[in-house]
């Protein structure tokens, strides 16, 4: 199937309507009754005026006067209402606005920072040195390749060439940039560029005397994402370069010559899309442009690597959408008929329209993207009110797949944007792709159970058509009368892939007997005993069928790795003529949201008699004498039950433990988690070596006391300066309140005092913030960091996206951390605080010192 597509049989028509007839209630007779009242007023007051003009005999002009003020009021008025929305959005969403805003254009002064896009004038200023002889290297790159290919790809452009070729003196300009490391795998950096060029290019080529075309100035726009990988410990310290852009770029160009007819409004957006959909081909997911520094990388894994994992998208419903269709030259508002639009990269689909309805309701639309980029790729849904004429567009939202690989599955509804008023609910869900053949799922209702990736390599020894075997075999003509026969020229051939109904084709790669392709495609599976892979080779003009290749699935299910990389030999073709391709038959697997893991016994170290003491290798249950936040001792084996006096302390092995930390009081809190556990001792002695993961969801919140995903430190203890540290662990003042009218919950980091001195009697101090339940890394705030002070003042704001309601259910929490830890393997907190909003007054507001604490450590007198 297609790597995103409607699930086969899922998506399906409206749902059919009974026949039966119910007597109505009361109220729904009244709704009619009002409803009709109501139509007939609004009748009555558009056609009385017309009526009293005409019995008071004044002119037909009066009327056509009425009718136009009145349309100007509307529309007016309609203006108003869309600015005034305007202006409350912004003031709703002032610091996304800015910032989107800032971000699009960042022609600012050089000292403003975004904290994850990077201006890079310094490479600009490379590229503007380099620029010269990038246009060199252009222009040897449009004679030696691209000269040659556009005069195979058709006879009447036998006699193409480049006559003049020049790239200006105005370089192409990267805007800002993004570095990915921590989300990504520790072998490989990601890098994401947005590149601008608005140059004044001169590009005249001529295509048959005395027909000459040109370039003179062309603007090209998007966001080009380089991929280093893998990272290696010798020169040149990475083993190859990937490119490749994750939507489609923009352009526009400045013709000249005898196409510049394509400058016309009619031609332009043709002939623009063309060279979109040209380099799209090449440099658009899943396509990618590769360039491998080292010999031992291999060329299909950096060009089409596996994809991330596959998501599955139910639309289910829509509510409060405007209400496009209106009669009477609009001055009775009727409904909408909306249905959506999915899109994820060049993949989109269209779901079926729901007539009359501003709160649609979708039955079994069930959609499935191959996601090859997480984060990166987004989901685009766009909504449209139907029409004869051209459909009115109703809203849209983007949502970024990186966030459903991260929580795994999400099931909410999503503000439309560039729309008055408007929800969609979707519910989405991450499938990843395992070699696991035990969770093969295959079901009934259309879905995909797997996914199959196949790279396309070359092909060798092909026949020039197919009378080089069917003739030559089949009527026997003589070795020595085929050679006497009038040699053809070489075949341009395609490959074509097909399971079931889904058919894929390659590029065409023209005058070769062994044409090279390097194209990767991906198919969804729903049957592996049944389905088959199919390949033809076909010559591109005649569409002759040069060989056959047929794979049936359950034969790379069984295989090793579940993966089939070698040269095949084509049936229906030459003796020798084979096709060499790389299949991965993937199983899809629905991951749920990680959720607490229970309790496990961990060996730690005990703390009695406040000296510490060496721990065992063996877990055993807390003593009675034990402080009530110390960990279990040391000991024999036991069941692990706590003993009187002191709650348990539970753990996990490193990569899942969760420990409740403990609030104001010093006592847990079941609402706080910690991914590691705390002792009063100097030196811990886990059980098992600390263990990395390197998924795109495991680096993201590091050595954060309240992360939702295991930490870097786990297993780690307190600094000497902190478990040494007499006396109380220092205090924060802080400002908590609500707006109402921004409905916004505001806090204020205004300063600290008397932390503890982690070196040379001062503190790198920052202040991270969570508001609870939200702990993933996406819903982390933190502060700048404060240098050398033991009383920093920070006087920052932050603000939460949460309804006064909310709020009051919510949590606060917060805590002060040391930053000169960063290449440690101690833990970085030096003061926490956990403070309940629904015991304050948030619409007066407080201000005031609070104590910090920290988990497993009591303040000494």
């Amino acid at each position: 199937m297609d790597p995103g597509r409607p699930v086969d049989g899922v998506v399906g028509g409206s749902s059919s309507t009974t026949t039966t007839t119910q007597p109505l209630s009361p109220s729904a007779v009244n709704q009619m009754l009002m409803e009709f009242m109501m139509y007939a007023g609004r009748a009555f007051v558009v056609l009385y005026p017309v009526y009293l003009t005409g019995y008071l005999g004044l002119s037909i002009s009066w009327v056509l006067l009425c009718m136009m003020m009145f349309t100007w009021w509307k529309k007016n008025r309609q203006r108003k209402d869309v600015r005034i929305g305007t202006a409350i959005d912004f003031v709703d969403n002032e610091t996304q606005e800015i910032s989107r805003e800032l971000a699009k254009s960042l022609n600012m002064a050089t000292w403003v920072n975004f904290p994850d896009v990077e201006k890079v004038d310094w490479l600009n200023k490379v590229l503007e040195q380099a620029w010269p002889f990038f246009s060199m290297f252009m222009e040897k790159l449009l004679k030696e390749k691209i000269q040659p290919a556009v005069r195979l790809s058709n006879s009447a452009l036998k006699a193409f060439t480049f006559t003049k070729i020049h790239f200006g003196h105005k370089p192409l300009k990267i805007t800002g940039m993004r570095a990915y490391t921590h989300e990504v795998s520790q072998r490989e950096v990601v890098l994401d560029m947005n590149i601008i060029y608005d140059g004044d290019a001169d590009i005249d080529a001529e295509i048959k005397p005395p027909i000459v075309a040109g370039i003179k100035g062309l603007q090209f726009k998007g966001m080009m994402r380089v991929v280093l990988d893998p990272l290696i410990g010798q020169a040149p310290l990475v083993g190859g370069v990937t490119l490749f852009f994750i939507r489609r770029p923009t352009l526009q160009i400045n013709w000249t010559g005898m196409t510049n007819l394509l400058d016309s409004p009619g031609f332009s957006s043709l002939s623009e899309d063309t060279i979109i959909d040209i380099i799209s081909s090449m440099m658009v997911l899943p396509n990618r442009m590769c360039i491998p520094l080292i010999d031992q990388v291999k060329v299909d894994q950096l060009r089409f690597p596996l994809p991330r994992g596959v998501v599955r998208v139910h639309l289910l419903e829509a509510k409060n959408l405007v209400a496009k269709d209106t009669y009477m030259m609009g001055m009775v508002k009727g409904k909408s008929d909306p249905y959506a639009v999915l899109r994820v990269g060049n993949s989109q689909f269209k779901t079926k329209t729901i007539k009359e309805n501003l709160n649609p309701r979708w039955i079994n639309e069930v959609y499935e993207f191959v996601v090859h980029e997480a984060p990166g790729q987004e989901l685009d849904l766009e909504l449209f009110d139907e029409d004869t004429d051209k459909d009115d567009f109703l809203g849209s939202h983007v949502l970024d797949l990186g966030d459903v690989k991260r929580e795994k599955e999400l099931d909410k509804w999503f503000t439309l944007t560039k729309t008055q008023s408007g929800e969609v609910h979707l519910r989405l869900q991450w499938l990843s792709l395992g070699t696991d053949q035990s969770l093969l799922n295959e079901t009934t209702d259309g879905r995909a159970c797997a996914m199959l990736a196949v790279y396309l390599y070359n092909a060798s020894n092909l026949p020039k058509d197919n009378s080089d075997f069917t003739h030559n075999q089949k009527q026997g003509k003589h070795s020595k009368e085929a050679k006497l026969t009038k040699r053809a020229a070489e075949p341009n051939t395609l490959v074509e892939m097909s399971i079931n109904d889904n058919v894929k084709k390659s590029k065409v790669a023209y005058a070769s007997h062994n044409p090279v392709w390097e194209e990767g495609f991906t198919f969804f599976v729903h049957s592996i005993k049944t389905e088959q892979l199919r390949v033809e080779v076909k010559e591109h003009d005649k569409k002759n069928v040069l060989g056959v290749l047929t794979i049936p699935l359950s034969r790379l299910f069984n295989v090793s790795n579940m993966t089939l990389d070698q040269p095949l030999l084509l049936e229906r073709s030459g003796a020798t003529s084979q096709i060499k391709l790389k299949a991965t038959l993937r199983v899809l697997t629905i991951e749920k949201p990680v959720l607490n893991p229970p309790p496990q016994p961990k060996p730690a170290q005990s703390a009695q008699g406040g000296k510490p003491t060496a721990s065992l290798p063996t877990s055993g249950a807390p003593t009675s004498g034990a402080p009530t936040s110390s960990a279990p001792t040391s000991g024999a084996p036991t069941s692990g039950a706590p003993t009187s006096g002191a709650p348990s302390a539970p753990t996990a092995n490193p990569s899942k433990a969760t420990l409740q930390s403990a609030p104001l009081n010093g006592e847990y809190d079941g609402q706080r988690r910690s991914s590691f556990l705390v002792t009063n001792d100097l030196r811990t002695a886990p059980d098992t070596p600390q263990m990395r993961r390197y998924d795109s969801h495991s680096l993201l919140s590091e050595n954060s006391i309240a992360s939702s995903r295991f930490d870097l430190s786990e297993g780690a203890s307190y600094p000497k300066s902190v478990l040494n540290h007499q006396g109380t662990f220092g205090e924060i003042h802080l400002t908590v309140r609500y707006a109402t009218l921004r409905k916004r919950l505001v806090v204020l980091v205004n300063s600290c005092r008397d932390l503890i001195p982690c070196n040379d009697n001062s503190t790198d101090s920052y202040i991270r913030l969570y508001l609870l339940p939200d702990q993933s890394w996406r819903h982390r705030m933190r502060t700048q960091v404060k240098k050398r002070n033991i009383n920093p003042v920070f006087n920052e704001k932050f603000e939460f996206n949460v309804s006064q309601e909310e709020a009051l259910t919510r949590k606060l929490d917060i805590a002060v951390k040391n930053n000169r830890m960063f290449h440690s393997r101690e833990r970085k907190e030096i003061g926490t605080v956990l403070i309940d909003l629904a015991n304050l007054d948030l619409i007066k507001g407080i201000t005031d010192w609070f104590e910090l604490t920290l988990p497993g450590l009591k303040k000494s007198n």
